[in-house]
């Protein structure tokens, strides 16, 4: 099953973009189509909050990291300002993903096999 996004009209894909490809590729209703999305979301966002990793195989890991509290400073009048503790999400793209992103970015010239000028 061949999951294309090439007809978006935006750079980003959002939520209701992804339920109408369900809705068109896989023929769920658009109400399921939506559901399942917002669960999925549920979820993922749900596991984050309580303190835990997700990973998803072939795609990544979100994981949750806390940040020490720490000094700042106001950039505009230079004043300190205490920065407090924080709970992060950060994502690392899976070796996977990583290959696929730099497959295509690659110039033509390294996909294809030098010609000779004899």
């Amino acid at each position: 099953m061949d999951m294309s996004v090439e007809s978006l009209e935006t750079p980003a894909l959002t939520k209701a973009q992804l339920s109408d490809l369900l809705f068109e590729q896989i023929g769920l209703n658009k109400r399921e189509s939506k559901d399942m999305i917002d669960a999925f979301f549920d979820l993922i966002s749900g596991s984050l909050v309580d303190g835990n990793d997700v990973k998803i195989s072939g795609f990544g890991n979100f994981q949750i990291r806390t940040k020490a509290p720490r000094p700042g400073r106001n950039p505009r009048t230079g004043e300190a300002i205490p920065i407090k503790a924080r709970r992060v999400v950060t994502f690392h793209a899976s070796h996977k993903l990583k290959e696929q992103i730099q497959e295509e970015c690659r110039p033509l010239s390294i996909l294809q096999p030098p010609t000779s000028s004899f």
